[in-house]
């Protein structure tokens, strides 16, 4: 049988709803339920991908694997297009094609959104109604599409709610 490792490397962690241990250390609740449904911007995910991050890189690597570890992670296409980018050309310290690729490979297997003419729309009724940028409504609109209670960003105010989705920055204390 084999292992099962996030898509950050390293060894298996041993999880549970009540939050388990990665690497020694216990994992970090991410918001007030561990059940529910959390989508991931892309800065979350470069920033845990990122080793020039600093105490923002530990932070995010906290709550993706406490996401992994519970099968509550949603991301969408267009954050996958981003994080391959982002993690690849803009990071502090970037990370190699292949080191991108399989990590991308591996978020595949989260519940994925993928963005279509409807949601495109929709995304122009968010712009509009919350007055947000395009990119960040197409977000909103995959977060609410998805069913999820957060979505875990550092690009929105901390607590804001678009309808049942609630704005969750990890890098807040």
């Amino acid at each position: 049988m084999r292992r099962r490792t996030t898509p950050l490397g390293g060894a298996p962690f041993a999880g549970s709803r009540e939050g388990g241990t990665y690497a020694g250390h216990p994992l970090r609740i991410v918001g007030n339920s561990m059940s529910g449904r959390a989508f991931v911007d892309t800065n979350i995910l470069v920033y845990a991908h990122d080793r020039g991050g600093g105490a923002k890189q530990e932070r995010a690597r906290e709550a993706i694997i406490e996401l992994w570890s519970n099968r509550s992670g949603v991301l969408s296409t267009q954050v996958l297009q981003e994080f391959y980018i982002n993690v690849r050309r803009k990071a502090a310290k970037p990370v190699s094609r292949s080191e991108a690729r399989r990590a991308l490979k591996d978020y595949l297997s989260w519940t994925l959104v993928t963005n279509d003419g409807d949601s495109i729309l929709r995304a122009l009724d968010l712009e509009h109604a919350y007055r947000l940028s395009f990119w960040d409504a197409l977000i909103v609109q995959a977060a609410q599409h998805a069913g999820a209670e957060r979505l875990l960003s550092e690009d929105f105010q901390h607590g804001r709610r678009f309808g049942d989705v609630t704005i969750v920055n990890p890098f807040d204390d």
